[in-house]
């Protein structure tokens, strides 16, 4: 996940990395493709060794190590933007998980589908002010909390996914990312606002088909709590309120950093300081008794850490090779960015995805990279800013590593006793879920 402080080094290494992409074979890939079976596959054939945190560390130093000493080899430079962006974006998501686990929504939180639909299209919003990370980990909790007497939920769990963690920060900069690097490269703050006929279009599906499934799964259950929908619901009666809320003014800090960076070109290191402090702030200003309510723990930001470090470690081959011969897909209409741009943000991180292809768009019609608002001088120049931007906020959520928050939320999940798909089966619910909603994205809004 490239962010505001890692642009300079990403700048400054813009040739190398073009002559690295030349230089490197296609089975240079082959690292990073193995460790993402890994990723896949051992949860499901050795779950016990998967389990633990030094074995995912182990695994992704042997498939990480020989591609970072060859790239060290070759172009130093991008080894260290690399490292940069993945202290970056470790640092991003830390500090806001840090500061929303002092969040405590407390109340009359029944997991019905009425409820957990409304919860969804609340954090469809947060998401685009706040970020998916932001939104992501300050509702997932409640969530969990309000649907623990259901014994099947780990539905509600995946259309979170989808929804608060990916499509609903499509609306602007501070939602995703790749947005925000829009904007660091001249995309206007509110351009992104003109999305939100495809904003409204998936996630009003997204909401009206989950409130389907989630009530027909609801009136299957045998709920270990006696009655129905109106007993639920009024089981504890607690009022609804929000413990912690001085948090919020640490997430507005972090989102100020990050304005600030992007606004003024803070010094290096300064952003990663920022947020540290943000999050250190929250820390030790939360009182512990909120954390222990909302059973905070670092156990899954450590999973994250660790498990990203193989996907950062690993990845630089093939995005490099991307950077260099993207020309050569024969991308032309916008709807060959949107799924190219999509597929890719599925298994790469979707923030270099989107420079990738914005550097493509921009290199078909004779714009600078480095100066999107170029292609906003022409019709097809913003359909292709706009096929880009949706392909890869929208796409991150065909698996659990397309965006930093998808992992995040299923290690939240597993930790509080949901039982989640694994990688496969993930993919079989977003394969059959988003991928005939983004076909019609792509015939009403990309012909």
């Amino acid at each position: 996940m490239l962010t505001p402080m890692t642009i300079p080094l990403a700048l400054a290494s813009a040739n190398g990395a073009q002559h690295l992409g030349h230089v490197l074979p296609l089975w240079s890939v082959a690292p990073f493709g193995l460790f993402l079976l890994c990723i896949a596959v051992l949860p499901l054939v050795a779950g016990h060794f998967w389990d633990h945190n030094r074995n995912k560390a182990l695994l992704g130093v042997l498939a990480g190590a020989p591609v970072v000493i060859w790239i060290a080899y070759l172009e130093p430079m991008v080894l260290a933007h690399t490292a940069h962006e993945y202290a970056a974006f470790i640092i991003l998501l830390g500090a806001l998980f840090v500061i929303s686990g002092g969040v405590v929504v407390r109340g009359t939180l029944a997991g019905t589908p009425g409820l957990n639909t409304a919860l969804l299209g609340i954090g469809a919003l947060l998401a685009s002010l706040i970020g998916t990370t932001g939104a992501s980990m300050v509702l997932i909790r409640p969530l969990l909390r309000a649907n623990s007497v259901r014994q099947r939920k780990a539905h509600v769990v995946i259309f979170f996914i989808f929804v608060v963690s990916n499509v609903g920060g499509l609306l602007t900069p501070l939602g995703d990312p790749p947005l925000f690097l829009g904007f660091l490269r001249g995309v206007p703050f509110l351009w992104t606002l003109r999305l939100w006929p495809q904003w409204l279009f998936v996630n009003g599906i997204l909401l009206a088909l989950f409130f389907v499934v989630d009530s027909t799964i609801f009136r299957r259950e045998d709920l270990a709590t006696p009655g129905d929908l109106d007993e639920i619901a009024v089981e504890h009666q607690v009022p609804l309120h929000i413990a912690g809320k001085r948090n919020f003014l640490f997430l507005a800090g972090v989102v100020a950093v990050l304005l600030a960076s992007g606004t003024w070109g803070l010094p290096a290191g300064v952003q990663e300081v920022g947020m540290l402090l943000m999050a250190a702030l929250s820390w030790f200003w939360t009182p512990m008794p909120l954390r222990k309510e909302n059973g905070f723990s670092f156990a899954p930001i450590v999973e994250v850490a660790v498990v990203f470090a193989g996907i950062f470690a690993t990845m630089v081959p093939a995005l490099q090779i991307l950077n260099a011969r993207g020309a050569e897909f024969g991308l032309t209409e916008p709807w060959h960015f949107y799924w190219a741009t999509g597929s890719l943000s599925s298994f790469l991180d979707n923030a270099p995805t989107y420079l990738t292809f914005t550097a493509a768009a921009s290199g078909l019609l004779g714009t600078d990279a480095t100066n999107l608002s170029q292609l906003l001088v022409s019709e097809r120049g913003i359909a292709l800013l706009g096929a880009v931007s949706s392909g890869s906020v929208m796409m991150g959520a065909n698996t659990y590593i397309g965006n930093g928050p998808n992992f995040m939320v299923r290690a939240i999940a597993e930790q509080g006793g949901v039982r989640m798909p694994s990688f496969f089966g993930y993919m079989a619910w977003s394969g059959a879920i988003l991928l005939p909603i983004f076909g019609a994205v792509t015939w009403i809004f990309l012909r």
